[in-house]
């Protein structure tokens, strides 16, 4: 009787890591396929639209934060689609880099939609694109790692290295601005507003960056004590 029911509950287990499994494969599909159509889509229109030559045109293109956080959240996905289970050890599947990347895509759709959406009025195809890379992406990995990412590796120390990308980010930003004099977001302007108020700027969304990752491990640890308990009861 007691061989039943542990085979029974192995089984019913089994079932559950396969159904699991299967869910995450189709998230990160769907997460794959439509990062790279906006992806893709947004770069034949920047290409379309240009006021530059094409070479400096795709440069710029690359330029922008939301464009290289998408960029990593496909590659994220696409990590995923081929390392389903639990405790794959690939940079991509890693918690801590996906966590990561939830969080760059977290700020992309929070500075979009609260500053940058009222800026301008994109209409047509650019109104579609926009949507998928500052709305639909970051909700589909919020979801993802919500759902499926293990949360029990993650610990505070892992925050700060998470501001590293975006910190060179700033710094490329500056740097690169400063010889081209094109800034890909209107509060990095320099020609605009000068080094010291961007500086400001640019403190400011890294401390966004900080709190928001430090909400992240928290939600990480409260979730991950919650099914600690339901396991032992």
């Amino acid at each position: 009787m007691i061989c039943f029911l542990y085979f029974s509950i192995l089984l019913n287990l089994q079932t559950m890591l396969s159904q699991s499994i299967k869910a995450k494969q189709f998230t990160a599909v769907i997460g794959f396929l439509v990062g790279c159509f906006a992806l893709l889509f947004q770069l034949y229109l920047i290409i379309q639209n240009r006021t530059t030559g094409v070479t400096e045109t795709v440069i710029r293109y690359f330029s922008f934060f939301t464009i290289l956080c998408n960029i990593l959240t496909v590659i994220c996905f696409y990590s995923i689609i081929g390392n389903p289970q639990p405790g794959a050890t690939k940079f991509f599947v890693n918690p801590k880099t996906i966590t990561a990347i939830t969080v760059y895509m977290f700020i992309v759709g929070l500075i979009y939609n609260t500053m940058l959406r009222f800026l301008w009025s994109p209409q047509g195809y650019q109104l579609l694109v926009d949507e998928l890379l500052h709305v639909v992406m970051p909700l589909l990995l919020f979801i993802y790692w919500l759902t499926f990412t293990e949360k029990n590796t993650l610990e505070w120390k892992n925050i700060f290295s998470w501001l590293i990308f975006p910190f060179i980010y700033c710094l490329y930003t500056l740097v690169r601005g400063e010889i081209v004099h094109f800034y890909p977001y209107p509060f990095m302007d320099v020609n605009a507003f000068g080094y010291g108020t961007v500086l400001i700027n640019c403190s400011y969304v890294l401390i966004a960056l900080l709190v928001v990752s430090t909400l992240f491990v928290a939600i990480a640890k409260v979730l991950t004590k919650i099914t600690m308990e339901k396991l032992t009861t």
